[in-house]
């Protein structure tokens, strides 16, 4: 089938930047964002509902099934689109408790630094970690039934990891925003 878009579809592996005139070309820029309309419609769909079908995404973006196809295996091709998952109520699967933790690192060697992002990535209880600047080192997410679940964890687990000097702990109240979704305007 015929794209029956009106823009010019670049694969995204072979996007060029330019600068704003056009003279010549820019240095790459990760942050820059070389999907066309149409496929920044196909993200907003796919992340609004994952279990689309191609025609049934067709239909709400305005193309024919098959070039929807197309771009979508790009999208996972060229690692955009990482996953299809579903998105499960935390508190409804007993999980009542979420807790955003400051991880301090005794010393930030590249052994230390290693363990704890392999630790961190074995624990199904921290949903997200993230290294950051400032005070601490990680900024983890971690999802428990209940507190003496999350002492448990911290007992058990992260205090016995001889890297962890510090953690500061802030048990989320009430989860004010909550998205998935990421901003593709």
């Amino acid at each position: 089938m015929v794209d029956s878009s009106a823009e010019t579809r670049v694969p995204l592996s072979r996007v060029r930047t330019e600068s704003a005139n056009g003279s010549f070309p820019a240095a790459a820029n990760h942050e820059m964002n070389p999907l066309d309309r149409t496929t920044r419609r196909i993200v907003e769909e796919l992340q609004r509902d994952g279990r689309l079908s191609a025609q049934q995404l067709a239909e709400r973006v305005g193309l024919s099934a098959t070039p929807v196809w197309r771009r979508v295996k790009e999208l996972e091709q060229s690692g955009v689109l990482r996953r299809h998952v579903a998105l499960m109520d935390r508190e409804k699967l007993g999980l009542s408790i979420c807790v955003l933790a400051n991880v301090s690192l005794v010393r930030q060697n590249e052994g230390a630094v290693e363990d704890f992002e392999r630790f961190a990535l074995a624990q199904a209880e921290i949903m997200e970690c993230a290294r950051i600047t400032g005070e601490a080192d990680y900024v983890i997410k971690v999802v428990v039934p209940d507190m003496k679940a999350y002492d448990r964890f911290l007992s058990e687990r992260v205090f016995k990891l001889a890297g962890v000097a510090s953690i500061r702990s802030n048990v989320v109240l009430r989860e004010v925003k909550y998205e998935t979704a990421l901003p593709v305007e």
